[in-house]
């Protein structure tokens, strides 16, 4: 299980991450582009990634981790079950989201970390 306190010191951990609102959502964002988003009614993160990633963080357990069931999904959206997930499985998928996001520059400082 994931807290919402642990997920926001992670995101805001990466180089240049911000915590903005976004609708009834919190989002972490670096250089304005959103890398997840917080549903506290529903305790759940969403997570942008490519295609391969989706489809490799989903391989794990796709009741945790999945696409999101919409065109969103096709672009990379993904959800995932706070409640459900492991720590390091949701520090892996929270921490590519990052580097799917950031540019390329602040990206390797993460990688190479």
């Amino acid at each position: 299980m994931v807290s919402i306190n642990a997920f926001r010191k992670l995101a805001l951990s990466f180089p240049e991450a911000t915590e903005e609102p976004h609708f009834e959502k919190i989002s972490f964002r670096v250089k304005q582009k959103i890398f997840a988003t917080y549903d506290e009614k529903l305790n759940r993160a969403c997570i942008k990634l490519n295609e391969i990633d989706q489809n490799v963080f989903s391989a794990a357990d796709n009741t945790i981790i999945y696409a999101v069931n919409n065109k969103w999904g096709k672009q990379g959206w993904t959800l995932i079950e706070l409640s459900k997930v492991h720590n390091d499985l949701f520090i892996d998928a929270l921490t590519t989201a990052y580097c799917t996001v950031a540019p390329k520059q602040l990206a390797d400082k993460v990688k190479t970390n």
